[in-house]
């Protein structure tokens, strides 16, 4: 394997990127295209064997994307998709990074945000192309060791030889000069001390790249302001993470949960939440049937989804082994992430054991929910990690199950689950909150414990529930008495409360709202 040298790069005078080119990307984004499309990153953001990369100061969405980077050999010029691979001299890894901060004014360009200096670590290995298929190469990426992008390139869009010919109808391709020829599904943002690595390799043999290796640093010098600024918004950040704009509320550096949602959700009961998705015509919103190893703790976190089938032998055998969609689910999970997993409510088996919960727990998640069985259960309730389940069973997964799919619209407990909701769970229950409607829900429900603190105290100074609960004019009055007096931010909910008069269509206190 030769090594990719500054030298070597020297000579690259072009870097051309394809847009779209997995299945597995372009049915993340949603549209597949007809034609290859492409974009151009300058020379100078190229980077040999990795080193180090700077997120921009301000800039909160640095993007990876793990890639076979193609190094053309000779010239060529109108040449056919039969003769484009003879012009092809080596395969390597690449990191198409770029900030999509900076997306908005590029004018799809991305000049701007995908070509700064270092966005494009190559390396460090060079695969001669005489010695490989084009469709039989396989591409990976990890992020801190987690593996985050696997994909083949026997199933693209757009083959290799296609995107050379392709390109060589209007541009002469030279020697040196790279095409990076797409990203699978995956592809995510890093923040700084992330470790990145790519690698391009030939499975089952000793043909690789070697792992392309990238550590994020974080910029000083801020953009002055006769340029464009870093600009991030919640689509940005859907797209950056690489979900659906739709699908997450808030969004920060830390996740898609913003902390000031996540507190107000904190902060107040789920019969409160229950009480306002109703009002909202959401009934069927509550994940029934669970018990909890930590029934105590208050849970919020963003859902996460496993599917399990029902167990098929000749299945299992392609599905159920090795690093198979359960554990690829809970080794992928984030800091605040709840895994959520649809075992159909089957309880002769288990779904999740020890090791693998200790693993969710070590990578920070925010709980686990199964409506099937819990195998090794002592020491998963010994865990600070809360594990929502049917029963305990000590039979492995495989009796009843195969792990199949992740990251998908499910079931579990009678209620319907998608990527990025938002899971809020104590005591009384679980619930599942549609991003778009979670800020308004919280506040109302805060506004609603805070008129039901006054209730309670008032019931407990010993006055007739009759007009108190609820409250009709003459004690709504007094309400807002009674808050004026407490901390600014009771003031606050309460003047929100103040001026709302009771709907017709919503459910009296004492009644339905409870």
């Amino acid at each position: 394997m030769n090594e990719l040298s500054q030298e070597a790069l020297g000579a690259a005078g072009k870097v051309i990127a394809v847009h779209l080119n997995y299945p597995s990307r372009a049915a993340q984004r949603g549209r597949t295209p007809e034609q290859p499309s492409y974009f151009l990153k300058p020379s100078t953001s190229l980077s040999p064997g990795g080193g180090s990369v700077e997120r921009p100061a301000g800039c909160e969405l640095l993007g990876f994307e793990g890639e076979v980077a193609l190094i053309i050999g000779t010239t060529a010029r109108r040449v056919t998709p039969d003769q484009a691979w003879n012009h092809v001299g080596y395969v390597t890894a690449a990191n198409d990074l770029g900030v999509y901060d900076l997306r908005y004014a590029d004018k799809g360009s991305n000049l701007r945000s995908k070509g700064g200096d270092g966005f494009t670590p190559v390396g460090p290995g060079l695969i001669p192309a005489d010695d490989v298929e084009p469709g039989g190469l396989r591409v990976r990426t990890w992020i801190n060791g987690r593996l985050a992008q696997e994909d083949t390139t026997d199933t693209l869009l757009f083959p290799f030889s296609r995107l050379v010919a392709d390109l060589s109808q209007l541009i002469t391709l030279e020697p040196g000069d790279i095409i990076l020829t797409g990203t699978p599904a995956g592809a995510s943002v890093a923040g700084p001390g992330d470790l990145m690595e790519v690698e391009v390799d030939v499975p089952g043999t000793d043909l690789s790249s070697g792992r392309l290796a990238t550590t994020v640093t974080q910029g000083s010098v801020r953009f002055a302001d006769y340029g464009a600024q870093p600009r991030a918004d919640d689509a940005q950040r859907a797209e950056a993470y690489g979900t659906t704009p739709d699908a997450r509320p808030a969004a920060g550096p830390e996740g898609f949960l913003a902390p000031e949602l996540k507190a107000k959700l904190a902060a107040v009961a789920t019969a409160t939440l229950s009480a306002q998705l109703r009002k909202r015509g959401l009934d069927n919103v509550s994940i029934d049937g669970l018990q909890s190893t930590r029934p105590q703790r208050k849970v919020v976190g963003l859902a996460r989804t496993l599917r399990y089938v029902p167990n098929r032998e000749d299945l299992f055998k392609t599905h159920g082994g090795g690093f198979n969609a359960q554990k690829r689910a809970i080794d992928s999970l984030r800091e605040g992430e709840i895994l959520v997993m649809e075992a159909r409510g089957e309880k002769g088996t288990g779904t999740l054991g020890d090791i693998l919960a200790l693993r969710a727990q070590v990578n920070r998640a925010e709980a686990i929910i199964t409506d099937g069985g819990v195998r090794d259960l002592t020491a998963v309730a010994a865990l600070d990690l809360p594990t929502y389940f049917s029963n305990a069973h000590p039979a492995v997964l495989g009796r009843r199950h195969i792990p199949w799919d992740v990251d998908l619209t499910i079931s579990c407990g009678g209620a319907t689950v998608q990527p990025g909701d938002i899971i809020v769970a104590d005591a009384d229950g679980i619930l599942v909150i549609p991003p778009a409607l979670a800020e308004e829900v919280a506040d109302d429900a805060l506004v609603q414990e805070a008129e039901e603190a006054f209730i309670a105290e008032m019931v407990a100074a010993g006055h007739s529930v009759d007009g108190l609960y609820p409250m009709n004019a003459q004690w709504r009055a007094k309400y807002r008495e009674w808050s004026s007096a407490r901390e600014p931010e009771s003031r606050a909910f309460a003047a929100r409360s103040a001026t709302r008069e009771p709907d017709a269509q919503e459910p009296a206190q004492g009644t339905d709202a409870l």
